[in-house]
């Protein structure tokens, strides 16, 4: 109950408070960090919200068990005709009183049943926060790196118009032929079709943020870039620590298990059912022939008992009989679910693990891909103003830095979210995340 526990304290603070963060109309101006996405999406994300309440639900359900430990008290009045030859009214009012005593265990069964339900919705709240956090998370560095696209487009542009200036001062020169200018043109043309598409990309990108947020994807919004410590090596435990890590916090593993445990007191009840149970129950009552004499002149009028009830099923169409055998069905049910998610959230907490293994090694590579395609573009056109390569070496060159700087903005960032793929996977991301924040 850990997890439920920092998730319970983290976010009614932004879901359930009366802030303006949950009426705002237009997003702030400000640049925010990754951080303050956050906070504004759980404060204003429906889905978290009606997952807090199911929550609450469950909770007020847990709290209404408790009533089979008190006893239950009830009053009752009144008034009855006599058709005698006087016509009177008789007036009664009576409190009866009843407490169960004993049953066998059928009380505790059915109590720790809502608890472990309880705690289930708990551990499905958590989820669903973890998988929001998540999500946000994957669109705030797709609009990163879309951002980062963008400069590398508008670079490369740049570089492009340096081409085609070049080519055609060398061409009225006499220095190359036509071909080249053409194909400048060609590389200039493609450079600004690939700039209106980084931003087309852009676009989609901060419409998906805003959305996740509960904003019209209309709106601007500015996000600031992330720590590059952020992913080293240092941050990555073994296999093994994760995997214990998962059976530990991961809350579909614990809501499984929680469901489980619903079902086995929910087929222990069933069979309880059937036994007897004995309570203790009193009453107490006052007849009168007027209302007023109900209160007046008691002596005589009062009348109560006491005494002790056993009560057992004998038959009921084969109904308790059926209800047992359904939940003993149930609580199988439960059992194999719970080893089929916990089957799968090893497999995901493995491909989380290589997933972010790779997207380092990747990130490692494509920088010393950027490294070289940089400076191989830059003798290159070197080498073209001075006539010892070609426009096609050019062209060649510029599409390779191109690509380099495409693949450098997208392992970058895709080393973010396999990280946070990584908390994901062994239900931690909200500590992945508090340890970010600390880095800054």
């Amino acid at each position: 109950m850990k997890k439920l526990a920092v998730f319970l304290v983290f976010f009614p603070l932004y879901a359930m408070a009366k802030d303006d963060c949950a009426t705002m109309h237009n997003v702030p101006e400000t640049p925010m960090s990754l951080q303050d996405v956050l906070n504004l999406g759980l404060c204003r994300n429906p889905q978290t919200a009606a997952a807090y309440a199911s929550l609450q639900s469950s909770k007020y359900t847990k709290n209404a068990s408790y009533s089979n430990y008190l006893p239950s008290i009830s009053a009752h009045g009144g008034a009855d005709r006599l058709h005698t030859q006087h016509d009177a009214w008789a007036y009664n009012a009576s409190l009866s009183a009843s407490y169960l005593i004993f049953d066998f265990g059928k009380r505790e069964s059915d109590f720790a049943q809502t608890l472990a339900t309880y705690r289930a919705a708990g551990f499905d709240y958590d989820e669903t926060i973890q998988n929001y956090v998540y999500s946000v998370i994957g669109a705030y560095y797709s609009l990163l790196n879309a951002d980062a696209d963008v400069k590398s487009a508008t670079s490369a542009l740049t570089v492009a118009q340096t081409a085609k200036n070049t080519a055609d001062k060398k061409f009225k020169a006499g220095a190359v032929a036509k071909a080249d200018v053409y194909k400048a043109d060609t590389t200039l043309a493609s450079s600004q079709l690939s700039l209106e598409r980084a931003k087309n990309n852009r676009e989609i990108a901060k419409g998906t943020l805003l959305n996740k947020l509960s904003f019209p994807a209309n709106q601007d919004i500015k996000i600031q870039d992330m720590p590059a410590t952020f992913g080293s090596d240092a941050e990555m435990e073994n296999l093994e620590e994760l995997i214990s890590v998962a059976q530990k916090k991961r809350p579909d593993l614990l809501k499984a298990n929680a469901r489980t445990s619903a079902a086995w007191h929910k087929r222990n009840a069933a069979f309880l059912k059937n036994l007897p149970s004995i309570s203790v129950t009193g009453t107490a009552g006052i007849n009168a022939d007027s209302m007023g004499g109900l209160f007046e002149h008691m002596s005589g009028r009062v009348n109560g008992r006491i005494g002790v009830s056993v009560s057992m099923p004998i038959f009921a169409g084969f109904a308790n009989m059926y209800n047992a055998r359904s939940a003993g069905a149930d609580y199988e049910n439960a059992k194999y679910t719970e080893q089929s998610v916990k089957n799968n959230a090893m497999m995901d907490v493995f491909t989380a693990y290589q997933n972010y293994k790779t997207a380092k090694t990747v990130l490692n590579q494509s920088e010393t891909l950027l490294k070289s395609a940089t400076e191989s573009e830059r003798v290159t056109s070197g080498m073209y103003k001075v006539g010892r390569a070609t426009m096609l070496d050019w062209q060649t060159a510029q599409s390779e830095l191109v690509d380099a700087q495409k693949q450098n903005n997208s392992a970058k960032y895709d080393l973010f979210v396999k990280r946070a793929a990584v908390a994901l996977a062994i239900g931690d991301i909200k500590s992945g995340l508090k340890e970010e924040y600390d880095e800054k």
